[in-house]
């Protein structure tokens, strides 16, 4: 094994340690509607409102999702490990995958997850090219929070971090 492909095993085994939240990110326009997991989604700055959400470039929507220009981050609740699953391509189809849930449409046009902990419906500013990657730069145009428990991704599984109705605070714990 080479320098190179230990340092990106030792990589992927680092970022695994990276607790993320687990995001569904839609888009609407020209090219037409699709959606697709992410946890690689991060605040930039809020003055003015901004994300960055990366995709692969190798993936079939990053075209579509460049040309749509606009985006929604679903943050998905602790009960959404199945829509998680379907978006990361447990379903061929987006319009099978978004027959899943209730969806209502944001300021972009973008389809909004109606049960999501929060929607932040962005229109695209930037865009770079890193690597394998496309990063985006986003700025927020609609954002709706619904609170409740969310979804995280830590050492390779699907984990639930928030506060229970009864107050009870839940920390990691797997599903």
């Amino acid at each position: 094994m080479s320098v190179l492909d230990q340092m990106k095993g030792d990589f992927r085994d680092a970022m695994a340690s990276l607790s993320s939240a687990v995001c569904v990110v839609t888009s609407a326009g020209p090219a037409g509607r699709l959606g697709f997991t992410a946890t690689a989604v991060s605040s930039v700055t809020d003055d003015p409102p901004t994300l960055l959400v990366c995709m692969n470039r190798s993936s079939s929507q990053n075209p579509p999702l460049l040309t749509n220009g606009v985006l929604c981050v679903n943050v998905l609740s602790a009960s959404q490990r199945s829509l998680a699953s379907a978006f990361a391509g447990g379903l061929a189809s987006v319009e099978d995958r978004l027959a899943l849930a209730t969806w209502t449409t944001g300021s972009s046009g973008s389809p909004l997850l109606e049960s999501a902990v929060a929607n932040v419906d962005c229109s695209v500013d930037r865009i770079m090219d890193v690597g394998t990657h496309t990063v985006i730069f986003a700025r927020v145009t609609q954002v709706r929070t619904h609170g409740g428990r969310g979804l995280v991704y830590f050492a390779r599984g699907y984990h639930i971090v928030g506060t229970d109705t009864d107050g009870a605070s839940v920390t990691a714990s797997s599903t």
